[in-house]
């Protein structure tokens, strides 16, 4: 007899879930509440909070400028406008407008504008590989990334993992690539982020476009976190290192520096028109609706005018981190403003529950906390995403919360005979 498929749901929650079964930590550690006006400072379980978990790194969330747009879109056309996907009755000249803005912004010369950023990157791999191509991605590749990975596995193709950010590793694993796709009659994709999104490094566009000289692959990056913070107008990663004829795929979203919803992936006009015609997250599901079109031109307008809103982020994200490593603090290798400060030492999940509820419920700081199987055992990551709407007295206050936890769990008072 056939078991119930339900049962393992009903049975395992999961390596997440069961631990917030055994902790009763949903809503607290786990889907978490948080309420007002999105920015620095909101409010918890009824306590105010200092915020370090949005990735508004712009502050544009509740930009005055944005709210209207927003309001005023909705107005106009209401949510469901445009209906129908891009290529059946959901185009419209405000659509390839925008298109057209964002690649002109990163620099490409073309553009395609998504729906959701996540199902939208799957779909371009899934899209522009077939079973004779061969993957090679970055092992610290974000999960819409390896979830579209595995898209191109379901159809029979073959992928490989390179270490971190390891041009070596890499250069390795091309050679195999490459053997293998003239034996299959494939080509070669590689594929890595402009920001990782955990530690804040930079992925080394730079040295990876070098090896183009020696093998002939094309480029995937997920620029999320550079999208908007990164290179001298903001136009991300590539701008950065002054590599954007060399990125062949340029995938950004809206959901981080804009603050929005909705993503953009820029290429060769060809291309583009090939994936426009062929990405099924795109071709069987709804256009970006209007008023998401119109806020969305209205962030990139700011973007472009304003470069005092970068430049207030990069004062606050510079202060932050030579705060934290001038008092002694591992922010491992990041250059970006994620911010990531690492707490060493052979703790358990209570200890690191009771860490997280002192500093929400005594010193009113909410941040994100990453703990093994995401890094390694003895490790505790709690990452900082500083924005442009934050102060050098948020920056000031955190790190003198930041000293007293790291004491207090030195100390062993978060253990859980210490607190009970």
């Amino acid at each position: 007899m056939a078991q119930d498929i339900f049962d393992k749901a009903l049975n395992n929650l999961g390596p997440i879930g069961s631990q917030a079964k055994l902790l009763n930590s949903h809503h607290y550690y786990s889907f978490p509440k948080l309420s007002g006006e999105l920015g620095p400072h909101m409010e918890f379980m009824g306590k105010k909070m200092l915020n370090w978990s949005l990735n508004n790194y712009l502050g544009l969330a509740n930009h005055p400028e944005v709210r209207q747009a927003d309001a005023e879109a909705a107005a106009e056309y209401g949510l469901a406008y445009p209906m129908g996907a891009r290529m059946m009755t959901g185009n419209t000249e405000l659509h390839e407008q925008f298109e057209k803005q964002l690649a002109e912004y990163v620099g490409k010369k073309d553009s395609f504008l998504l729906n959701y950023g996540y199902q939208g990157v799957m779909s371009v791999i899934e899209c522009i590989v077939d079973r004779k191509d061969v993957i090679v991605f970055d092992a610290e590749s974000h999960a819409c990334l390896i979830d579209g990975i595995r898209l191109h596995k379901a159809k029979g193709g073959t992928y490989y993992q390179f270490a971190h950010n390891d041009m070596e590793s890499l250069e390795k694993n091309l050679v195999r690539a490459t053997k293998l796709a003239e034996e299959q009659g494939g080509g070669i994709l590689v594929i890595t982020e402009g920001v990782f999104g955990m530690s804040g490094k930079v992925g080394s566009l730079d040295k990876i476009v070098e090896l183009k000289k020696k093998f002939n692959f094309r480029l995937l990056v997920d620029d999320a976190h550079g999208f908007g913070t990164m290179g001298e107008t903001g136009a991300g990663v590539p701008e950065y290192f002054g590599v954007q004829d060399q990125v062949d795929l340029h995938f950004c979203t809206f959901a981080k520096s804009m603050a929005a919803i909705g993503a953009f992936i820029a290429a060769d006009p060809e291309i583009v028109m090939f994936l426009k015609y062929n990405m099924r997250s795109q071709t069987y599901a709804k256009a970006l609706p209007m008023p998401f079109v119109l806020g969305g031109m209205k962030r990139l307008e700011l973007m472009k005018n304003h470069p005092e809103f970068r430049e207030n982020l990069w004062t606050i994200v510079k202060a932050l981190q030579d705060g934290f490593r001038k008092r002694g603090f591992d922010i491992g290798d990041t250059t970006s403003p994620v911010t990531p400060v690492f707490l060493h030492g052979s703790y358990d999940l209570p200890t690191v529950t009771n860490l997280i509820r002192d500093m929400r419920e005594n010193m009113g700081i909410f941040c994100s906390v990453i703990i093994y199987p995401v890094v390694p055992k003895g490790v505790i990551m709690l990452r900082i995403i500083p924005t442009a709407s934050h102060t050098l007295e948020d920056v000031e206050y955190t790190m003198d919360c930041f000293e007293k936890v790291q004491a207090k769990l030195q100390a062993g008072e978060y253990a859980p005979l210490a607190v009970a």
